[in-house]
Protein backbone atom coordinates (compact mmCIF):
# COMPACT_ATOMS: atom_id res chain seq x y z
CA UNK A 1 0.00 0.00 0.00
CA UNK A 2 1.67 3.32 -0.50
CA UNK A 3 1.56 6.21 1.96
CA UNK A 4 -1.29 8.07 0.24
CA UNK A 5 -4.11 5.18 1.20
CA UNK A 6 -6.44 5.77 4.18
CA UNK A 7 -8.39 3.36 6.40
CA UNK A 8 -11.40 3.98 4.19
CA UNK A 9 -11.68 5.20 0.79
CA UNK A 10 -15.03 8.16 0.12
CA UNK A 11 -16.88 5.11 -1.56
CA UNK A 12 -17.44 2.53 1.14
CA UNK A 13 -20.51 2.19 2.74
CA UNK A 14 -21.30 3.28 6.01
CA UNK A 15 -21.57 0.13 7.45
CA UNK A 16 -17.92 -0.59 6.25
CA UNK A 17 -16.57 2.52 7.45
CA UNK A 18 -18.09 2.01 10.82
CA UNK A 19 -15.98 -1.54 10.54
CA UNK A 20 -13.18 -0.02 9.45
CA UNK A 21 -13.36 2.62 12.43
CA UNK A 22 -13.76 -0.17 14.82
CA UNK A 23 -10.98 -2.10 13.73
CA UNK A 24 -8.76 0.95 13.75
CA UNK A 25 -10.10 1.27 17.57
CA UNK A 26 -9.29 -1.56 18.65
CA UNK A 27 -5.59 -1.60 17.15
CA UNK A 28 -4.38 1.89 18.75
CA UNK A 29 -6.79 1.93 21.64
CA UNK A 30 -4.33 0.57 24.45
CA UNK A 31 -1.45 2.53 22.74
CA UNK A 32 -3.38 5.94 22.40
CA UNK A 33 -4.42 5.25 25.91
CA UNK A 34 -0.92 4.93 27.65
CA UNK A 35 -0.07 7.72 25.39
CA UNK A 36 -2.50 9.90 26.46
CA UNK A 37 -2.29 8.99 30.44
CA UNK A 38 1.51 9.87 30.42
CA UNK A 39 0.76 13.35 29.60
CA UNK A 40 -2.14 14.07 31.12
CA UNK A 41 -3.27 15.29 34.38
CA UNK A 42 -5.72 13.09 35.54
CA UNK A 43 -8.33 10.76 34.32
CA UNK A 44 -11.24 13.11 33.47
CA UNK A 45 -8.59 14.80 31.36
CA UNK A 46 -7.00 11.30 29.91
CA UNK A 47 -10.85 10.24 28.88
CA UNK A 48 -11.68 13.55 27.21
CA UNK A 49 -8.78 13.37 25.33
CA UNK A 50 -8.74 9.56 23.95
CA UNK A 51 -12.47 10.63 23.04
CA UNK A 52 -11.97 13.75 21.01
CA UNK A 53 -9.12 12.07 19.36
CA UNK A 54 -11.28 9.32 18.26
CA UNK A 55 -13.46 11.42 17.40
CA UNK A 56 -11.66 13.36 15.28
CA UNK A 57 -10.60 10.12 13.79
CA UNK A 58 -13.95 8.93 12.79
CA UNK A 59 -14.63 12.60 11.54
CA UNK A 60 -11.38 12.37 9.31
CA UNK A 61 -11.47 8.15 8.81
CA UNK A 62 -10.90 8.76 4.98
CA UNK A 63 -7.74 10.61 6.03
CA UNK A 64 -6.79 8.33 8.58
CA UNK A 65 -3.45 6.32 7.05
CA UNK A 66 -3.98 2.63 7.33
CA UNK A 67 -1.47 0.19 8.63
CA UNK A 68 1.35 0.80 10.92
CA UNK A 69 1.01 4.73 10.21
CA UNK A 70 -2.64 5.25 11.74
CA UNK A 71 -1.05 4.71 15.51
CA UNK A 72 1.49 8.35 14.87
CA UNK A 73 -1.34 10.05 13.17
CA UNK A 74 -3.46 9.52 16.50
CA UNK A 75 -0.72 10.30 18.21
CA UNK A 76 -0.57 13.83 16.56
CA UNK A 77 -3.89 14.54 16.99
CA UNK A 78 -3.73 14.00 20.87
CA UNK A 79 -0.54 16.11 21.32
CA UNK A 80 -2.26 18.81 19.18
CA UNK A 81 -5.45 18.14 21.99
CA UNK A 82 -3.28 17.95 25.05
CA UNK A 83 -1.33 21.32 24.02
CA UNK A 84 -4.78 23.11 23.43
CA UNK A 85 -6.34 21.30 26.98
CA UNK A 86 -3.07 22.98 28.17
CA UNK A 87 -3.14 26.32 27.36
CA UNK A 88 -6.68 26.27 27.96
CA UNK A 89 -5.60 25.25 32.22
CA UNK A 90 -2.76 27.88 31.59
CA UNK A 91 -5.45 30.77 30.97
CA UNK A 92 -8.01 29.24 33.01
CA UNK A 93 -5.69 29.59 35.70
CA UNK A 94 -4.69 33.05 34.80
CA UNK A 95 -7.95 33.84 34.55
CA UNK A 96 -8.76 33.14 38.08
CA UNK A 97 -5.72 34.35 39.31
CA UNK A 98 -6.28 37.73 38.15
CA UNK A 99 -10.16 37.31 39.87
CA UNK A 100 -8.59 36.30 43.04
CA UNK A 101 -6.86 39.57 43.02
CA UNK A 102 -10.07 41.72 41.80
CA UNK A 103 -12.10 39.97 44.83
CA UNK A 104 -9.68 41.10 47.32
CA UNK A 105 -9.17 44.55 45.90
CA UNK A 106 -12.82 44.75 46.39
CA UNK A 107 -13.08 43.28 49.56
CA UNK A 108 -10.92 45.67 50.80
CA UNK A 109 -12.28 48.83 49.75
CA UNK A 110 -15.77 47.30 49.95
CA UNK A 111 -16.02 49.12 54.17
CA UNK A 112 -14.32 52.41 52.51
CA UNK A 113 -16.62 52.53 49.85
CA UNK A 114 -20.07 51.76 52.24
CA UNK A 115 -18.91 54.67 54.69
CA UNK A 116 -18.39 56.98 50.87
CA UNK A 117 -21.90 55.67 49.89
CA UNK A 118 -24.12 56.80 53.20
CA UNK A 119 -22.72 59.80 53.43
CA UNK A 120 -23.12 60.79 49.97
CA UNK A 121 -26.53 59.67 50.12
CA UNK A 122 -27.30 61.66 53.44
CA UNK A 123 -25.82 64.56 51.28
CA UNK A 124 -27.86 63.70 48.04
CA UNK A 125 -31.03 63.77 50.50
CA UNK A 126 -30.74 67.48 51.53
CA UNK A 127 -31.33 68.46 47.91
CA UNK A 128 -34.92 68.67 46.20
CA UNK A 129 -36.07 65.21 44.15
CA UNK A 130 -35.03 67.64 41.07
CA UNK A 131 -31.69 68.31 41.55
CA UNK A 132 -30.70 65.32 43.34
CA UNK A 133 -31.66 63.40 39.88
CA UNK A 134 -29.62 65.66 37.95
CA UNK A 135 -26.56 65.22 40.31
CA UNK A 136 -26.61 61.22 39.82
CA UNK A 137 -27.84 61.18 36.12
CA UNK A 138 -24.73 63.44 35.62
CA UNK A 139 -22.39 62.19 37.66
CA UNK A 140 -23.48 58.36 37.96
CA UNK A 141 -25.12 57.92 34.33
CA UNK A 142 -22.52 60.19 32.68
CA UNK A 143 -25.46 61.85 30.90
CA UNK A 144 -25.40 65.47 29.56
CA UNK A 145 -27.28 68.06 30.23
CA UNK A 146 -29.27 68.10 27.03
CA UNK A 147 -29.69 64.57 27.50
CA UNK A 148 -30.76 65.15 31.25
CA UNK A 149 -33.27 67.83 29.76
CA UNK A 150 -34.83 65.09 27.10
CA UNK A 151 -35.26 62.44 30.21
CA UNK A 152 -36.54 64.92 32.74
CA UNK A 153 -38.99 67.59 30.20
CA UNK A 154 -36.82 69.77 31.01
CA UNK A 155 -34.44 72.84 28.78
CA UNK A 156 -31.04 71.96 29.21
CA UNK A 157 -30.02 75.79 30.39
CA UNK A 158 -32.40 74.82 33.51
CA UNK A 159 -30.49 71.82 33.96
CA UNK A 160 -27.26 73.42 33.58
CA UNK A 161 -28.53 75.96 36.53
CA UNK A 162 -29.58 72.97 38.82
CA UNK A 163 -26.54 71.41 38.30
CA UNK A 164 -24.39 73.89 38.85
CA UNK A 165 -26.35 75.08 41.92
CA UNK A 166 -26.69 71.84 42.90
CA UNK A 167 -23.19 71.03 43.11
CA UNK A 168 -22.43 74.26 44.86
CA UNK A 169 -24.43 72.96 47.85
CA UNK A 170 -23.14 69.60 48.00
CA UNK A 171 -19.49 71.63 48.14
CA UNK A 172 -20.61 73.66 50.73
CA UNK A 173 -21.65 70.13 52.70
CA UNK A 174 -18.28 68.36 52.38
CA UNK A 175 -16.88 71.37 53.65
CA UNK A 176 -16.93 69.11 56.85
CA UNK A 177 -15.73 65.96 54.66
CA UNK A 178 -12.70 67.07 53.11
CA UNK A 179 -11.24 64.15 53.18
CA UNK A 180 -13.95 62.08 51.43
CA UNK A 181 -12.95 62.24 47.74
CA UNK A 182 -15.95 62.47 45.11
CA UNK A 183 -16.52 63.41 41.93
CA UNK A 184 -19.91 65.04 40.45
CA UNK A 185 -18.13 65.63 37.09
CA UNK A 186 -20.11 64.42 34.21
CA UNK A 187 -18.80 61.20 32.59
CA UNK A 188 -19.02 62.88 29.30
CA UNK A 189 -18.16 66.03 27.72
CA UNK A 190 -20.81 68.19 28.67
CA UNK A 191 -23.08 70.13 25.51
Amino acid sequence: MSGCESVTSLGQEPDQQRKAFEELYRATRSDLLAYVMRRSQNAEDTADILADTYLIAWQKLEKVPVGDEARPWLFGVARKLLLKGSTRRRVAHALVERLAEELHRIQSTTSTEHQMTSVLRAMLGTLSETDREILTLTAWEGLTPKQIGKAMGLPANAVRVRLYRARRRLQRELGSNRDLELSFEPTQAVE
